[in-house]
């Protein structure tokens, strides 16, 4: 959603670079461009205003005058101040000392409140809670049967005593209000800790929406009241806010459909004008797609300086920790990388959700934009058909796989030979890094990432090429001597090298033994490496 926005700002900061000294002029100038960014992303023009008199008033004091790199300095301050309009510190739901904790939902039709709700509930169940889900939105047809869906799939419960309406004809006969404090006594029956109140939304605010919203929260003891709103909708985002914040006082904003191609400038405004936090976003239809919000984070990736906490947090929750296990067997006993391993590498990174959405989250991520756009994550199914249609030998020795065999495994995975070609190059690259990295030389540089190693050779990505190969440096000659006699001396000694070396390789003892005493266990090889000796 800030692509827009973060191409415009990197541009900024780019004519920084390499400038010992900023001048006034210099600073305006980028005050400028930053102030024009924002606007062009539909941030709010107070929230504009503040942002740019904020970062111009550190900028022109001793703060950069006296920093090393003033070019750093002003992308430091610019990060603090993004942080501070976003909401300064991480807020998550405050529970009540006495379950359940009530939260109710409320905002405009189609910002994706019902949608939320199934989302939250799953984030909550995931920490160890027991949620509830009430339907009271009986205004919008089959709103309660998609409650439903959505609490199906997140495996929570969902009372529903009154069905709604089905079409836009109809009028409902049921009283939301008597709804949700029967959904509360029903959570208390139940022993649920937490409920969350899906209550109705319209397509503009008015008096009736939230004098209905305000009698539910009033019945109910809401302990959190969120606002949910659409990040595509722009300036106008404000407004609703403002609207919102004096009907039902929410306690915390959730942001939808970050996912979008919007300028997304209601997540910079939002916060800013209410004073309410930014608590949750949701970046996808996946119930999966929901995340806690985090404005230094945010902030990070606006600046394109990547996001890797998040990255590691969605490593913990969804990596399997027996097969990291053992992988780092496999690296301590240096055996081989094999297709299994490639195989199962991969999976689990499909775990994580979208490869699109985690090679954002990577540090200088936007200066790979074209790469990150022609990514096809169906590409990672047909590397799986292509790896299960192998042989079990062919997966863990994949040199034997020539021409016939490889045709045979594109023809069993519906796939052209091509593409079994390029799989088994980038294999190649990956066997080459993991071999490296378990000896101890950290991990190569591969071509094709366009600043991130080892992208070229990741499926949907294009295909990478071979790793380049730097040439060694040969060795000067060594000048005759001038004197004739020293001449004959040192042509004698290069000679007796050469004599002693080829000795040495015929009868096998620079193995330490010789070639008819050989055997594979006397040669102290890596784990697993005996079978190319057979």
């Amino acid at each position: 959603m800030f692509n827009s926005l973060s191409d415009r700002l990197s541009a900024t900061f780019k004519n920084l670079r390499g400038k010992g000294r900023l001048s006034e002029a210099d600073i305006d100038g980028t005050a400028r461009e930053i102030r024009r960014a924002l606007l062009d992303a539909d941030v709010a023009v107070p929230v504009v205003r503040e942002f740019i008199a904020k970062v111009k008033a550190r900028a022109l004091g001793s703060e950069v005058a006296q920093a090393l790199n003033p070019g750093q300095q002003i992308v430091k301050i610019v990060n603090e101040e993004l942080v501070g309009i976003l909401g300064g510190q991480t807020r998550e739901l405050a529970f009540a000392k006495n379950p359940p904790t009530v939260i109710m939902l409320a905002g405009l039709q189609g910002a994706g409140k019902t949608t939320l709700a199934g989302k939250l509930a799953h984030h909550l169940k995931n920490q160890g809670h027991t949620p509830m889900l009430v339907a009271c939105d009986l205004q919008r047809p089959n709103a309660v049967t998609q409650l439903q869906v959505g609490g199906k799939r997140a495996g929570v419960p969902v009372y529903a005593p009154h069905p709604g309406v089905s079409s836009e004809f109809e009028s409902t006969t049921g009283d939301p209000v008597k709804v949700a404090t029967d959904g509360l006594a029903e959570a208390r029956s139940k022993l649920h800790d937490v409920i969350i109140i899906d209550t109705a939304g319209r397509l503009g605010v008015d008096a009736e929406l939230m004098r209905q919203a305000a009698d539910i929260k009033a019945a109910v003891g809401a302990h959190e009241t969120l606002f949910v709103i659409d990040a595509m909708i722009g300036q106008d985002a404000v407004t609703t806010a403002q609207a919102f914040n004096e009907g039902v006082n929410f306690t915390g904003v959730v942001l939808t459909k970050l996912d979008g191609d919007a300028r997304g400038g209601a997540a910079l405004s939002v916060a800013s004008v209410t004073g309410k936090p930014v608590m949750y976003a949701s970046t996808g239809e996946g119930l999966k797609d929901f995340e806690v919000f985090h404005p230094d984070r945010m902030a990070r990736r606006i600046l394109d300086m990547g996001d890797i906490l998040s990255l590691v947090e969605q490593a913990e929750a969804n990596w399997d920790r027996g097969e990291a296990e053992k992988m780092a067997r496999k690296f301590a006993d240096q055996e081989d990388f094999t297709l299994d391993d490639f195989l199962g590498q991969m999976q689990q990174l499909k775990k994580m959700g979208s490869m699109k959405k985690l090679l954002g989250m990577m540090p200088g991520a936007q200066g790979m934009r074209q790469q990150l756009d022609q990514f096809d994550e169906s590409s990672i199914g047909r590397v799986e058909a292509i790896i299960y249609s192998m042989t079990p030998y062919e997966r863990n020795v994949p040199k034997v796989i020539n021409g016939s065999r490889r045709a045979r495994i594109a023809k069993g995975s519906g796939v052209h030979v091509s593409e079994v070609n390029q799989l088994l190059e980038r294999f190649t690259q990956a066997q080459k890094m993991m071999k490296k990295m378990a000896g101890g030389g950290g991990m190569p540089s591969m071509p094709g990432g366009g600043g991130m190693p080892g992208m070229g050779g990741m499926p949907g990505m294009g295909a990478g090429g071979g790793a380049s190969k730097k040439r060694k440096p040969q060795p000067k000659p060594k000048k005759k001597s001038g004197n004739p006699a020293k001449a004959a001396q040192e042509a004698r000694e290069a000679e007796l090298k050469r004599t002693q070396g080829a000795a040495k390789r015929m009868d096998g003892s620079s193995f330490g033994a010789g070639t008819k005493d050989l055997k594979p266990e006397d040669l102290n090889l890596p784990k697993g490496f005996e079978k190319y000796l057979r």
